[in-house]
């Protein structure tokens, strides 16, 4: 532990140790809220096999809760963008049809018409 950041240049807590009012990306997301732009406040290191070329430590950065900001909501243009560009990836451009899943990009077609030596490549 490092609350006073003179060691790691962040102040830095153990697993669950940190203050109430600092909040991790994650935990803002939770609450509907985003960091808005502020920096880091402090960190939280942890041991992590997933982290073994970084010495084995993981890093979760903190932000101030009462700086937060409420996210934002896309516009309804946004949303049928979105809505158009996952449909193209359903779409299969050789049957024209909306086949349900994302398109395997190694093939590029649904597996119904993909050729039997597409099938066999892309397993």
């Amino acid at each position: 532990m490092d609350p006073t950041g003179e060691r790691h240049g962040l102040p830095t807590w153990s697993w669950g140790m940190a203050p109430a009012h600092l909040l991790t990306r994650t935990q803002l997301r939770n609450r509907g809220l985003r960091p808005g732009g502020q920096a880091p406040d402090g960190q939280v290191l942890w041991r992590s096999r997933k982290a073994a070329g970084n010495g084995w430590v993981r890093v979760a950065y903190l932000y101030d809760v009462r700086r937060a900001r409420p996210k934002r909501t896309a516009t309804p243009a946004q949303l049928r963008a979105l809505a158009k560009a996952l449909a193209a990836r359903r779409t299969c451009p050789r049957c024209g049809r909306d086949v349900g899943y994302v398109l395997p990009r190694r093939i590029g077609a649904c597996l119904d018409c993909a050729e039997p030596w597409e099938l066999d490549s892309a397993a």
